[in-house]
């Protein structure tokens, strides 16, 4: 068999590997972009059928959007759902303080009985946790056994029992001595579990909790509550007819009953208008037309949780209405306003306040109540307001179309929200990009966003196009949908903001993976869909990190991985240092954007630092000792050939940098360097039809997704034969959802597997590389904002999700603009 037909044969056994018929799901994402502006700001639909969930933050919190349509006097509920009503039965610590006793000594006998004798047991407050600043006492053992008993009058007319349980980690529940509830695993905040209401009675009840700890965390709190009747039946679902997942808008079609409706959510975040991409305000658009070419009476309802405006639902907030010159506004916050004071992962923001602003000319109705009585209001007519502080309101919006007819009519609502301060760095609090003079204000913006509607939704739907005809020229339609799929979840990840000297600084989040703020190896795998539509932005990914060591804040050869944790830039909070990964990573970058932007001015700026990495990776980077690598949920590794790669190809980005500065000898001095070094790793990693994990181990492989630089800059170091054996050695390593990272283990990474697919020879081995990674966004059973780190055989995430590496999608159209250049 000639060279050509194997590789054909190889793509062809990859294709077979592939199971299931994609193009027949109804499913368009693992979750669904509503309102995308920044990390905090950020809403989603994890169902396929808009009113079939509660729409949630990237965190998994509710952030709940509701809506109804009124058509001829009939309701259906098209987006999100009602909010369950909840009468409580037993505190959790939110509502009212509670003791428990407790021991972190095995108890003997029937310790969950309510006739227990809990002598020598210890009393405390709760909640119970090992974090003094947020529980009452402190716990930090393994195990920990709780008892609380209460007195109850009456047990008549509980309609549903739920246990109100926050733990972490693993828990088992008894009432009155019986299991009610066992779970491994962890909460991040309250949730409800029905329970057999036939074990409460009347008079004394004992609820019994053991609680182990097994990593990270230790937390506990609990209560009771009924679930209450709700008026859900009498309003009916409207049918969704389509769901269109677009890089700046997602695109709902839907039948309520004689009427269309289009919903459209757009976040303009168009990446070379920092203006409006700072802008922190979305649309949600309605267009609704008679589908029976009669005219009927219609008006649409909006309610918007202020559960977006905390970090608990726990919190306490209020909210107002009033009115500018042009908009009808609605406006919540928490009472505290911490601003700036936590930092955290799995975190929302709880200072800065919400808003939901309607054009004065549509006529819209503006009212608040508690969130439980937002549906039944609509339902009845109600407009008046019926609360303005507590917790979990609703700002609620109605928009009157008249009659009609078969013409569509098309109104608009506007969600925006005012951080007063984003981020503090190095102990400075900045004000987002879009005030940083201090003097501009939520309701201008609000206001430039009505004048500019019509102008924006046109400049949205154009870009919109141009994403995808790009990355359908250059990878095709499977390649194309992941990388509109990745656009607004990556831009989201970010905050922008200008440094006190003047500086763009466009800092990440390291979501679900740390919180970490401007990370270095999650920079470099977000960057090419910055490098490709505006290199500036790719700037202020780095200027945080080079002010870090220039300022002498950190003093060490090599770059630091983080600024802090989100929102607090003061310094690198991650635990150790990656010095090949990081340093190796800033100065590809730079090169990357010389090679951008048709010079290396930027470089030139930072070139003193430049030269102190690249040393470093010019003596340590060819055999790395052992270090942690951007995949270090992988361990520690020595000898990896992939982080060698790395260095060498950073070496030969600062030789070319040298060279288009007109240091002639500088750079030929480091390009013999990096020269020097491709043999001796063709030798240490050749493992005869692959290239190995580590150099002494030639029954290990890696993907080499560094490689990619050698292509996309031009740099013309490794001989085109590891490309060709690296490429043919993938193709037979293909599971069902993605080619492994490496030999260890089963889980990948899918922005490594774009990178890996972009320097593959062969056009259709680029797209065997791909297409699993389509699947795997049509079939994960892990419902979330597209997961990049998961297993490559079920598809499950093993990790991570909303993070802005997927920005890395785009790596394959920066290499055919770059190389087209």
């Amino acid at each position: 068999m000639n060279q050509s037909n194997r590789l054909k044969s190889l793509v062809l056994l990859a294709y077979a590997c592939l199971t299931g018929t994609v193009h027949a799901q109804e499913r368009k994402a693992p979750a669904y972009p509503l309102i995308t502006h920044n990390t905090y700001f950020s809403i989603w639909s994890n169902t396929d059928q808009l009113n079939n969930s509660t729409t949630t933050h990237w965190t998994g919190a509710e952030h709940s959007l509701l809506g109804l349509i009124n058509v001829d006097g009939k309701i259906y509920r098209f987006l999100g759902k009602e909010q369950t009503s909840y009468k409580t039965i037993l505190s959790a610590s939110d509502e009212a303080s509670y003791n428990v006793t407790y021991t972190e000594n095995k108890p003997a006998g029937d310790w969950t009985s309510l006739k227990y004798n809990a002598t020598g047991w210890k009393s405390g407050q709760a909640p119970i946790g090992d974090d003094e600043k947020s529980v009452k006492t402190l716990w930090k053992s393994d195990d920990i056994w709780v008892r609380r008993t209460f007195n109850l009058n009456s047990i008549a007319g509980i309609n549903e029992l739920l246990l109100k349980l926050n733990h972490d980690d693993n828990v088992e529940v008894f009432l009155n001595g019986t299991s009610v509830y066992e779970k491994k695993g962890w909460t991040s905040s309250f949730q409800y579990f029905s329970i057999n209401k036939n074990k409460l009675k009347a008079g004394q009840n004992v609820i019994a909790i053991h609680l182990a700890n097994t990593a990270g965390g230790r937390f506990l709190d609990f209560g009771l509550a009924d679930k209450l009747k709700d008026n859900a039946s009498q309003i009916l679902l409207a049918e969704q007819k389509n769901v269109a997942v677009n890089a700046t808008r997602t695109v709902y079609d839907f039948a309520a009953g004689k009427v269309n409706l289009q919903l459209t959510f757009t976040s303009p975040l168009l990446l070379n208008d920092l203006n409006l991409l700072s802008r922190p305000v979305s649309y949600v658009t309605y267009k609704v037309n008679a589908n029976d070419g009669k005219n009927h009476a219609v008006k649409v309802f909006l309610g918007a949780s202020s559960d977006i405006a905390v970090y608990q639902p726990s919190q306490e907030v209020s909210a107002q209405k009033y009115a500018t010159a042009k908009l009808s506004v609605l406006k919540t916050g928490t009472l505290e306003q911490p601003v700036l004071q936590k930092g955290a992962d799995d975190m929302r923001i709880d200072w800065g306040y919400f808003y939901v602003a309607a054009p004065k000319t549509a006529g819209a109705v503006q009212f608040i109540t508690k969130g439980s009585e937002a549906a039944n209001a609509f339902r009845k007519g109600a407009v008046l307001s019926t609360a303005s502080k507590g917790h979990s309101l609703s700002l609620n919006t109605i928009i009157p179309f008249g009659t009609v007819g078969k013409n569509a009519v098309e109104r608009f609502v506007e969600l925006g929200y005012d951080e007063r301060f984003s981020v503090q760095y190095f102990n400075t609090d900045l004000r987002p990009w879009w005030n940083n003079s201090g003097k501009a204000t939520i309701e201008c913006e609000l206001t430039n966003a009505l004048d500019e509607y019509q102008s924006v939704v046109q400049k949205c739907n154009a870009f919109d196009k141009e994403v995808y005809a790009d990355a359908l020229r250059s990878g095709g339609k499977e390649y194309a949908y992941l990388c509109v799929l990745a656009y607004r979840q990556s831009i989201a990840a970010h905050t922008l903001v200008k440094s006190p000297a003047g500086e763009i600084l466009w800092l990440s989040k390291e979501n679900n993976s740390g919180g970490f703020i401007n990370t270095v190896d999650v920079t470099y795998p977000s960057a090419p869909l910055y490098l490709l539509y505006n290199p500036e932005l790719m700037q202020g990914m780095l200027n945080g990190i080079f002010h870090f060591s220039e300022s002498g804040k950190y003093p060490h050869p090599w770059a630091a991985h983080d600024l802090g944790t989100y929102p607090k830039a003061n310094g690198q909070t991650y635990g150790e240092p990656m010095p090949v990964e990081e340093s190796g990573n800033m100065i590809i970058l730079c090169a990357a954007i010389a090679k951008a932007e048709g010079n290396a001015g930027y470089a030139k700026k930072h070139w003193q630092t430049l030269t102190s990495w690249v040393d470093y990776l010019a003596k340590e980077g060819l055999d790395p000792k052992s270090q942690l690598c951007t995949d270090d949920f992988a361990g520690h590794l020595a000898r990896n050939a992939n982080l060698s790669v790395k260095a060498i190809v950073a070496i030969a980005c600062y030789a070319q940098m040298a060279e288009t500065l007109g240091e002639t000898e500088t750079a030929k001095k480091y390009r013999a360097i990096a020269e020097g070094m491709v043999p001796e790793w063709i030798k240490m990693a050749d493992a005869g039809d692959h290239y190995a994990l580590t150099f002494d181990n030639k029954d290990t492989w890696s993907q080499k997704y560094n490689l990619v630089w050698d292509k996309v800059l031009g740099l013309h170091l490794f001989p085109q034969k590891v490309y060709d054996t690296e490429t043919r050695y993938y193709l037979t390593k293909i599971n069902k959802f993605g080619i492994p990272l490496d030999s260890r283990k089963t889980y990948t990474k899918n922005d490594w597997i774009v990178w890996t697919a972009t320097f593959a020879p062969q056009k259709d081995q680029f797209e065997a590389l791909i297409k699993p990674l389509y699947v795997h966004a049509l079939e994960t059973p892990s419902r979330v904002p597209l997961n990049d780190f998961y297993d490559s055989k079920t598809g499950i995430r093993e990790n991570f999700k909303a993070r802005s590496v997927v920005g890395g999608f785009y790596m394959k159209v920066l290499a055919d603009k770059l190389n087209a250049k």
